[in-house]
Protein backbone atom coordinates (compact mmCIF):
# COMPACT_ATOMS: atom_id res chain seq x y z
CA UNK A 1 0.00 0.00 0.00
CA UNK A 2 2.95 2.37 0.53
CA UNK A 3 3.17 3.09 -3.49
CA UNK A 4 3.43 6.75 -3.74
CA UNK A 5 5.57 8.17 -6.17
CA UNK A 6 6.98 11.29 -6.96
CA UNK A 7 8.43 13.36 -10.06
CA UNK A 8 11.91 12.34 -10.62
CA UNK A 9 14.71 15.23 -10.72
CA UNK A 10 15.14 15.20 -14.26
CA UNK A 11 10.75 15.43 -14.98
CA UNK A 12 11.36 18.42 -12.76
CA UNK A 13 14.12 20.33 -14.04
CA UNK A 14 12.95 20.02 -17.47
CA UNK A 15 8.99 21.45 -16.15
CA UNK A 16 11.65 24.49 -14.43
CA UNK A 17 13.72 24.80 -17.26
CA UNK A 18 9.96 25.42 -19.57
CA UNK A 19 8.69 27.57 -16.97
CA UNK A 20 11.84 29.82 -17.04
CA UNK A 21 12.33 30.00 -21.14
CA UNK A 22 8.36 31.14 -20.99
CA UNK A 23 9.23 33.51 -18.35
CA UNK A 24 12.36 35.19 -20.00
CA UNK A 25 10.64 35.59 -23.55
CA UNK A 26 7.62 37.35 -21.61
CA UNK A 27 10.10 39.75 -19.92
CA UNK A 28 11.93 40.60 -23.13
CA UNK A 29 8.48 41.10 -24.89
CA UNK A 30 7.39 43.66 -22.42
CA UNK A 31 10.72 45.86 -22.79
CA UNK A 32 9.56 47.52 -25.65
CA UNK A 33 5.91 48.27 -24.34
CA UNK A 34 7.43 50.56 -21.70
CA UNK A 35 9.09 53.21 -23.33
CA UNK A 36 5.22 53.46 -25.05
CA UNK A 37 4.23 53.89 -21.86
CA UNK A 38 6.90 56.40 -20.52
CA UNK A 39 6.42 58.56 -23.71
CA UNK A 40 2.45 58.25 -23.02
CA UNK A 41 3.19 59.67 -19.50
CA UNK A 42 5.89 62.14 -20.01
CA UNK A 43 3.60 63.95 -22.52
CA UNK A 44 0.42 63.44 -20.59
CA UNK A 45 2.25 65.25 -17.46
CA UNK A 46 3.77 68.09 -19.66
CA UNK A 47 0.34 68.67 -20.89
CA UNK A 48 -1.63 69.03 -17.79
CA UNK A 49 1.65 71.02 -16.73
CA UNK A 50 0.88 73.35 -19.36
CA UNK A 51 -2.58 73.69 -18.79
CA UNK A 52 -1.99 74.29 -15.21
CA UNK A 53 0.23 77.42 -15.56
CA UNK A 54 -1.88 78.82 -18.35
CA UNK A 55 -4.96 77.96 -15.60
CA UNK A 56 -3.03 79.70 -12.95
CA UNK A 57 -1.53 82.50 -15.13
CA UNK A 58 -5.63 83.28 -15.92
CA UNK A 59 -7.31 82.71 -12.67
CA UNK A 60 -4.54 84.73 -10.48
CA UNK A 61 -4.20 87.66 -13.36
CA UNK A 62 -0.38 87.29 -13.22
CA UNK A 63 2.51 85.95 -15.81
CA UNK A 64 3.32 82.50 -15.07
CA UNK A 65 6.77 81.88 -16.62
CA UNK A 66 7.55 78.34 -17.84
CA UNK A 67 11.42 76.78 -17.92
CA UNK A 68 12.77 74.04 -19.33
CA UNK A 69 16.50 73.14 -18.46
CA UNK A 70 17.39 70.05 -20.88
CA UNK A 71 20.66 69.94 -18.76
CA UNK A 72 19.45 69.00 -15.91
CA UNK A 73 15.63 67.11 -17.18
CA UNK A 74 13.49 69.75 -15.66
CA UNK A 75 11.29 71.99 -16.29
CA UNK A 76 9.98 74.92 -13.94
CA UNK A 77 6.71 76.97 -13.78
CA UNK A 78 7.21 80.26 -11.39
CA UNK A 79 4.92 83.21 -11.11
CA UNK A 80 8.31 85.42 -10.30
CA UNK A 81 11.63 84.32 -9.51
CA UNK A 82 11.38 85.24 -6.44
CA UNK A 83 8.53 82.71 -5.11
CA UNK A 84 9.04 79.24 -4.99
CA UNK A 85 8.08 77.43 -8.44
CA UNK A 86 4.70 76.80 -8.71
CA UNK A 87 5.53 73.14 -10.94
CA UNK A 88 8.60 71.73 -10.74
CA UNK A 89 9.12 68.79 -12.72
CA UNK A 90 12.42 66.25 -13.43
CA UNK A 91 11.86 63.81 -16.34
CA UNK A 92 13.18 60.97 -17.97
CA UNK A 93 16.91 61.42 -19.06
CA UNK A 94 15.41 59.21 -22.28
CA UNK A 95 13.58 62.47 -23.58
CA UNK A 96 15.74 65.36 -24.87
CA UNK A 97 13.96 68.84 -25.23
CA UNK A 98 15.66 71.94 -28.14
CA UNK A 99 14.57 74.78 -28.80
CA UNK A 100 12.87 75.00 -32.18
CA UNK A 101 11.11 78.34 -33.60
CA UNK A 102 10.18 78.81 -29.82
CA UNK A 103 12.63 79.36 -27.19
CA UNK A 104 13.07 76.96 -24.16
CA UNK A 105 11.69 80.27 -21.74
CA UNK A 106 8.30 81.47 -22.62
CA UNK A 107 5.33 82.94 -20.60
CA UNK A 108 1.46 82.18 -19.93
CA UNK A 109 -0.18 85.67 -20.08
CA UNK A 110 -2.67 86.58 -17.41
CA UNK A 111 -5.43 85.97 -20.25
CA UNK A 112 -4.07 83.01 -21.32
CA UNK A 113 -2.10 83.94 -24.11
CA UNK A 114 1.72 82.43 -24.84
CA UNK A 115 4.26 85.67 -24.95
CA UNK A 116 5.58 83.97 -28.33
CA UNK A 117 4.22 81.21 -30.67
CA UNK A 118 6.40 78.49 -31.96
CA UNK A 119 7.40 74.85 -31.78
CA UNK A 120 9.92 72.94 -29.24
CA UNK A 121 11.63 70.07 -30.57
CA UNK A 122 11.05 66.86 -27.90
CA UNK A 123 13.33 63.92 -29.15
CA UNK A 124 12.54 60.60 -27.20
CA UNK A 125 14.83 57.23 -27.98
CA UNK A 126 13.29 56.59 -31.61
CA UNK A 127 11.30 59.47 -32.14
CA UNK A 128 10.99 62.71 -32.65
CA UNK A 129 8.20 65.45 -31.60
CA UNK A 130 7.52 69.17 -31.54
CA UNK A 131 5.34 70.88 -29.18
CA UNK A 132 3.87 73.71 -31.19
CA UNK A 133 2.06 76.70 -29.28
CA UNK A 134 -0.42 78.31 -31.52
CA UNK A 135 -0.97 81.78 -31.97
CA UNK A 136 -3.73 83.40 -29.80
CA UNK A 137 -5.47 81.82 -27.03
CA UNK A 138 -2.34 79.53 -26.02
CA UNK A 139 -3.49 76.23 -27.30
CA UNK A 140 -0.67 73.95 -28.18
CA UNK A 141 -0.24 70.60 -29.26
CA UNK A 142 2.24 67.73 -29.81
CA UNK A 143 2.69 66.01 -32.91
CA UNK A 144 4.85 62.93 -33.71
CA UNK A 145 7.68 64.29 -36.62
Amino acid sequence: MNNQRGFTLTESLIVLSIFMILTSITVFSLKPQRSVLEEAAFFTQLKADLYYAQTYAISHQHEVSVTIMPSEYKYYMYVNTSSPPIVERTYSANFYITEGSLPLTFRFMPDGNISKFGSIIIQSEKKKYLLTFLIGKGRFYVKEQ
